[in-house]
């Protein structure tokens, strides 16, 4: 992929303090890309834009959003085409995991948070990013989802129902937009080294996940994201209504 691919792209990440947001978005910045960036997290989100413009000389507005908070969401977008003029891709990033827990433990509130969180917060993005690229004739959308929404995942079933949710609003907008060349894809990682899950029980179990990789261990940030750039780049513009697995090959058997 050349370097240039992202030159004076406007794109929009939710979730940007840490993990893959903020990792994507050093990498966005290091492309010549705009970047308008929001998290729960407006503190890490700020830093965030600061080391970007800092640094690399990014032109980078940021904003604090609940993303299951549909005008908070509908804010940002807007804020967002309001300093550029215009929306390239968005990257529907935000997410939580949850407790570890038996399916028959599950209470309403894990279904209720896990489903406001990540699934609404993908079809609040969904909903105005779509609107302002039918404007402009075109756009990329790229949802995170998860392994556990193409596979099943023992203990984690309002995380699992969630992200299959994502996955489905990903192949719909995909259906409906398409002919507006307006494309959309989801990435699936596996369990990867990021802080939302250093700071959750999978980690105490770190070494029997990744036994169950192909590849015997967990995936790197950076794998993940040069999968999601790969999604992103104008040169694959006919890579649509696809979910794919950046696994180590633990979704072959």
């Amino acid at each position: 992929m050349a370097v240039t691919s992202f030159n004076d792209r406007v794109v929009l990440i939710t979730g940007a303090a840490s993990g893959f947001g903020k990792l994507l978005a050093e990498s966005l910045a290091d492309m010549g890309a705009k970047l308008a960036l929001a998290d729960l997290n407006e503190a890490g989100v700020a830093a965030v834009a600061d080391q970007l413009v800092s640094s690399k000389q990014c032109e980078v507005i940021y904003q604090a959003c609940d993303v299951s908070k549909e005008v908070q969401v509908e804010a940002f977008v807007s804020a967002a085409v309001s300093q550029f003029g215009r929306l390239d891709i968005a990257v529907n990033n935000a997410g939580i995991s949850g407790d570890m827990k038996s399916l028959i433990d599950v209470t309403e509130a894990d279904m209720d948070l896990n489903f406001a969180v990540n699934a609404k917060g993908v079809l609040f993005g969904m909903k105005y990013q779509i609107r302002q690229m039918l404007q402009q004739e075109g756009g990329v959308i790229l949802n995170v989802a998860s392994m556990a929404g193409i596979n099943g995942a023992p203990r984690l079933a309002p995380y699992c129902a969630a992200k299959h949710a994502v996955v489905g609003l990903t192949k719909t907008a995909a259906v409906e937009y398409g002919r507006n060349n307006i494309r959309c894809n989801a990435v699936c990682p596996y369990f990867s080294h990021t802080p939302m899950i250093a700071d959750s029980p999978i980690m105490q179990r770190e070494e029997l996940f990744a036994q169950a990789s192909p590849m015997k261990r967990l995936g790197e940030a950076h794998e993940i994201v040069q999968a999601m750039l790969m999604l992103m780049a104008p040169e694959n513009s006919y890579l649509n209504g696809q979910a794919i697995a950046v696994d180590g090959g633990k979704s072959s058997f």
